[in-house]
Order: C-alpha cells, then sequence, then structure tokens
C-alpha cells in the first residue's frame, strides 16, 4: 500500500465516520471517530469467523506504515504547535502554579506511583518484566490527552480555570512525558540504570527544548513582523513547525516542549506587532483546520492498533488492572498537594475532582508503547496501555460531562 492511498483511505474513513457521528451519534467529535473505528477494527479481527477477509493481510499493512512514526515524527509536532497558539497564555499564567504542579510533579510522581504498582501486578501474574520497563510504561501512560474531553467541559459549563489547568496541564505534560520516556529508554540502553544519566537526559530534552522553542519562537516572531502577506506567513509558521520539530529530535532535544513554547510565543507574543488582523484570522484558522484534520486521522490510527496487538488472558487481566493503577496514580498525584497544601494551588474539591477524571489519555501513549523495541515485554504494555486509552476516551470522555453538571 503506497503513501497516497494510506492517506486516501484515512481520509475517507475519517469522513465517513465524521458524517455518521454528526448525523446520527452526536458524540463529541474525536470520540465519535474513535469509537466506530474500533468498532471496524473489532469487525475486521472477527471476520475471519465468517468472512474470508485476509485479516493478516489488513494487520501487515498496519505494521508495515509503523503508526508510531506517524505520530510521533509527524502529528505530534503539529497537533502540539496547533494546541498552543490557540491558548491564551494570559489564562495559563493565573493557573501556573496548578499546570506546573501537574505537568513536572505530577508526571514524575505517577510514573514512579504505576510502576511500582505494575510491578507488583506483574509478579502476582507470573509474568517476568524487568523494573525499568515498568518505569517506562508509568512514563508513557502518565500524560494527559484532553482533545476528547474540552468541548464537553465548555458545554458543560465548568469553571474556566479547571478548563485552563487542564488545557495547560495537557500542552507541558505531553513534552514532559516525551521527555521522560526517552530518558528512560536511553539509560535501558546501557548496562545499568543510572539516575545520574537519566538526570542530565532529562534536562538536556527538557531545558534544551524550552529554550530552543524560545529562540526559534522569536525568529519567527521578526520574521512575522517584518511582512504583511497571510499566505507567506501560514508558510513560515508551517515551515518553522515541520523543520523545528524534526531538527530538534535529531538533536536529543524535545521537539514536543519546542513546538508548545513556539506556539505559545506566535499565539501570544506581541501577537498585533507581528501580524495585521487579516493575517491573524488566515493563521488562526489555518491551524485549527490542521488540529481538526490531523485530530481525525489520530483517532483513527490509534483505534486501528486493536488489530496489531496479540492477546492473551493474563495480559488481558493486567490491562484491566492497569485501568484502576493509572486512575488511582491520577487521584494521588491531584489530590495529595490539594490536601497537603491548599494555599498552593487553591482548589475546590469540585475542582480537583474533574481534573482527575478529566486526565484523559490518547495518541501519544500508544506511539510510545509502539516504538519500545520488539519483545514479549511490549506486548504486554501495548495491551496494557491499549485498555487505558480505550477506557480514557469512552467512559471517561464520555462521563466527564455528569461529572462536571453534578459536582
Amino acid at each position: 500500500m503506497n503513501l497516497y492511498l494510506a492517506l486516501t483511505l484515512l481520509i475517507c474513513l475519517s469522513s465517513g465516520f465524521a458524517y455518521v457521528n454528526q448525523r446520527f451519534l452526536k458524540l463529541p467529535f474525536v470520540i465519535g471517530l474513535f469509537l466506530l473505528s474500533t468498532i471496524l477494527s473489532l469487525f475486521v479481527i472477527s471476520s475471519r469467523l465468517w468472512l474470508d477477509i485476509p485479516v493478516d493481510k489488513i494487520k501487515s499493512y498496519i505494521e508495515y506504515v509503523h503508526i508510531e512514526k506517524i505520530i510521533l515524527n509527524v502529528l505530534l509536532g503539529f497537533l502540539l504547535f496547533a494546541g498552543a497558539l490557540h491558548t491564551n497564555w494570559n489564562n495559563l499564567k493565573n493557573q501556573i502554579r496548578q499546570i506546573a504542579t501537574f505537568a513536572v510533579g505530577g508526571v514524575l510522581l505517577s510514573t514512579i506511583i504505576i510502576a511500582f504498582i505494575f510491578f507488583g501486578i506483574t509478579r502476582l501474574f507470573n509474568l517476568e518484566i524487568d523494573l525499568a520497563y515498568c518505569f517506562i510504561f508509568g512514563a508513557l501512560i502518565s500524560p494527559t490527552d484532553p482533545i476528547a474531553v474540552l468541548g464537553i467541559l465548555t458545554k458543560a459549563n465548568v469553571p474556566k480555570k479547571t478548563e485552563y489547568t487542564i488545557v495547560g496541564e495537557s500542552l507541558f505534560n505531553d513534552g514532559i512525558g516525551v521527555v521522560v520516556f526517552i530518558a528512560l529508554l536511553d539509560t535501558l540502553k546501557t548496562d545499568s540504570f543510572s539516575f545520574s544519566q537519566f538526570g542530565i537526559l532529562f534536562l538536556q530534552e527538557a531545558i534544551g527544548g524550552i529554550v530552543m522553542g524560545l529562540i526559534f519562537g522569536y525568529i519567527l516572531y521578526l520574521l512575522l513582523k517584518s511582512i504583511d502577506h497571510y499566505e507567506t506567513e501560514i508558510l513560515l509558521t508551517l515551515a518553522f513547525v515541520m523543520a523545528g520539530y524534526g531538527l530538534f529530535n535529531y538533536f536529543h532535544i524535545s521537539g514536543a516542549l519546542a513546538m508548545v513554547v513556539m506556539g505559545l510565543m506566535v499565539g501570544n507574543f506581541r501577537q498585533d506587532k507581528a501580524m495585521s488582523d487579516v493575517t491573524q484570522e488566515y493563521v488562526h484558522k489555518f491551524w485549527e483546520l490542521v488540529d481538526v484534520v490531523l485530530n481525525a486521522i489520530l483517532f483513527i490510527i490509534i483505534a486501528f492498533v486493536l488489530i496489531v496487538i496479540d492477546f492473551n488472558t493474563k495480559y488481558i487481566l493486567v490491562g484491566l488492572i492497569s485501568i484502576f493503577i493509572v486512575l488511582l496514580a491520577r487521584i494521588i498525584i491531584v489530590y495529595l498537594p490539594h490536601l497537603l497544601s491548599p494555599k498552593l494551588l487553591k482548589m475546590t474539591n469540585k475542582e480537583a475532582g474533574i481534573i482527575s477524571w478529566g486526565g484523559l489519555r490518547g495518541g501519544l501513549s500508544l506511539a510510545l508503547v509502539l516504538s519500545l523495541p520488539n519483545n514479549e515485554t511490549k506486548n504486554l504494555l501495548l495491551v496494557a496501555t491499549y485498555f487505558c486509552v480505550l477506557f480514557s476516551i469512552l467512559i471517561q470522555g464520555l462521563t466527564i460531562e455528569k461529572l462536571a453538571k453534578r459536582s
């Protein structure tokens, strides 16, 4: 299957599922697409029982296109830049303590909690898995993805500061989660785990990403300021995202964090001086469309991961238990600072509950687990990750509105 045919198939499925969802299901956009794609995947898997569908050939196609590379090397940079571009920095600035607590400390603490509990659970099922891989699982499943829930929060009249906290946390903890994952994976390649080596790699990725995002964001600001031609300015933003994201990752600097910082700068730093009103409208509309189209493709792709999973009974049980492990870790990282230092975060119990349940997992987690070296441990982690993402999008995503209205 060539690239054009694969892209055509994804666009056709996305548009078809989007129509069915808007016409009949009326679910939130990405939740509807993910649900319909999951149903299609289950149909493909089960079709071998009554239809002569070449399931193995379909599975080989999906494995051949390397879903993880599409998400990590292509989609992630665009999505993070677009999300940050449309985010008002003044809104985030007022919630910076909550965002920093959950995006940095929360990801690190969640990684540790999940790692040790998951390690203990696998031992109960007599599954031999290295503790380092448990930490990797904790790192890849800890970042939240609120894309599917933001529209619901707005419709449910959730307090704005709660919405801003979830948005800001997701923008930065995606980057932090990737940094922790990469640093852990690099240390795994050595003979033994070293906290000092992990710390150096973490700082290189995180600080490097933020610094380079600021530098490239400022250069882009100067270029946009020097002309007034919206077509050219849109091309400049596109070029900086595509070239910058690839360049940063090549030099082991967090492209994810760089895109977040660059997007925030383009959308907030002296925007009136950098772009005319016409240019601002076109730039924001362009990236809004990019965001919608790529999110549609992303949630179609991650549902297809179901086809390549090799299930066995123990893995399914561990996957189901993993859902509760991840939920427990989320509750701890939200409520622990809230209870220990109420003045630090200034959250009500209602807000803490919405933030806890609104911490959805998505395509990033699946892309990271798919990028692991092929072995039996990867199969176990893939099953556990998929169960967490499935529960997160379909159950948490569909019930967050009721929780917000009831709280």
